[in-house]
């Protein structure tokens, strides 16, 4: 989906324009790409305490597969998780008889609140300049197209 253009309409000699629907567009965008941030900033951290856990090898992969996030364009909302039935969701975030609770996903929020409002900050100061706000919005970084988005 494109940049909406602006709405002209000309009544007695007198031309208005329109560009609510550009600035929706906008506000959406700036939205989901601050939401993707920190999707990736918080998913980093947690993977950044996952490795300071004892016992883990460092080439092992699983820890990058468990824990992700989904920016969901319909919704317009963020999820940050760890998978079902992982060695890391189950037994580290919500704790066992066996593994200890160790909340690795609230910890790497609640530590970061202030990190977190920078990054959002950040793009949604950016709608007062239309020039900054296209270059912080590229539908590439989401990997997805319209079919998949559904």
């Amino acid at each position: 989906m494109g940049i909406p253009s602006p709405v002209k309409i000309k009544k007695g000699g007198v031309e208005y324009v329109s560009r609510v629907d550009r600035t929706n567009y906008y506000i959406r965008e700036l939205t989901r790409a601050a939401m993707r941030d920190v999707g990736k900033f918080v998913r980093r951290h947690q993977l950044d305490e996952v490795r300071k856990l004892r016992g883990l090898k460092r080439k092992n992969k699983r820890p990058l597969r468990a824990f992700q996030y989904w920016v969901r364009k319909r919704e317009n909302d963020l999820i940050v998780g760890i998978k079902h039935n992982t060695w890391y969701g189950t037994q580290q975030e919500q704790g066992t008889h066996k593994q200890p609770r160790r909340q690795i996903l609230r910890k790497s929020v609640l530590e970061n609140i202030d990190e977190i409002r920078k990054i959002e900050g950040q793009y949604l100061s950016a709608i007062e300049n239309e020039n900054k706000t296209q270059g912080l919005i590229s539908e590439e970084e989401y990997g997805l197209n319209e079919k998949e988005e559904r």
